[in-house]
């Protein structure tokens, strides 16, 4: 349900790929150097890298990126992944990051005379164009033999992408789903699907509100999100039952009827089905644990 990978791409050039698709809180630790500029990519849910013993953390949110750097200590990842929660990191030497920009190194604010020597720390968002490179990392399926160089290629492709200033959200840009107005339009419909969650629209409704059609609705949203439409909002509802639970506010039936099941015997099934145990015995965990 859980799982941590690193993959070493080349020397000073490391990828790890977090997953936490199970129900408590998933801590991983990695060993990281000073000298090396960490970038960091919530794909979906929510982390927290700790510090000092406990004393310090930073939040990384669902579709955020956390950028840092402290030449004068290491800082070791300590990560705490929430439930159901994916995140990429992406760990890169200084002077390899260097080489990558050397006839343009001041386009890179943290690798100026003024700043090369000083610690460094920025959250920003992640366009679409990222989100597509983040979800090819976690749904590789081609020949293990190319892997490696699959990964490679994509860590390049998410920092020159990180990188681009002039990326525009509705620019024509994006190779894998025809344009990036396209993607907007997706996660327009994630928007619509997680606000009707208790009564979707149909998927020709949803293409026709978007303005996509249903092919290209089909195709963007698994290649955005990994899954299809219904399967996302499954385990996104799933999610959200999981958490009302846990509020103690609801009963198993209201929080059903919340999510759009009419008989508790319905929601208890795709509870089920989703985490291995009825939402009573989910509730007495709960209750035991206090």
């Amino acid at each position: 349900m859980s799982s941590q990978e690193i993959i070493t791409v080349e020397d000073d050039f490391t990828l790890l790929r977090f997953q936490n698709d199970g129900l408590d809180t998933f801590q991983a630790e990695h060993e990281v150097r000073s000298g090396l500029i960490q970038f960091h990519f919530s794909l979906k849910g929510t982390a927290k890298f700790i510090f000092n013993q406990g004393n310090y953390a930073l939040d990384l949110k669902e579709e955020k990126s956390l950028l840092l750097y402290n030449p004068q200590k290491e800082l070791p990842l300590n990560l705490a992944l929430a439930p159901n929660s994916w995140v990429i990191s992406v760990i890169i030497s200084i002077k390899k990051f260097h080489t990558l920009f050397s006839s343009e190194a001041n386009y890179i604010t943290f690798l100026s005379a003024d700043n090369k020597d000083k610690k460094y720390y920025k959250e920003g968002n992640i366009s679409p164009s990222m989100a597509i490179v983040l979800s090819q990392l976690f749904h590789y399926n081609l020949h293990p033999s190319i892997k490696n160089l699959y990964y490679k290629g994509k860590g390049y492709e998410l920092l020159s992408l990180y990188f681009n200033r002039t990326e525009d959200p509705n620019a024509e840009q994006c190779p894998f789903l025809i344009d990036e107005d396209n993607v907007m339009k997706i996660k327009k419909a994630k928007e619509i699907i997680i606000a009707n969650m208790a009564e979707p629209p149909g998927l020709q409704e949803l293409a026709d509100e978007i303005g996509l059609n249903l092919k290209k609705l089909k195709m963007g949203f698994k290649q955005i999100y990994g899954d299809t439409v219904y399967g996302f909002l499954f385990d996104y509802k799933m999610d959200f039952a999981r958490k009302l639970l846990d509020s103690g506010s609801y009963n198993v039936n209201e929080v059903g009827l919340k999510i759009g099941y009419s008989t508790g015997s319905h929601f208890i099934a795709a509870f089920k089905k989703k985490f291995s145990t009825t939402p009573k015995k989910y509730l007495m965990s709960i209750n035991t644990n206090v």
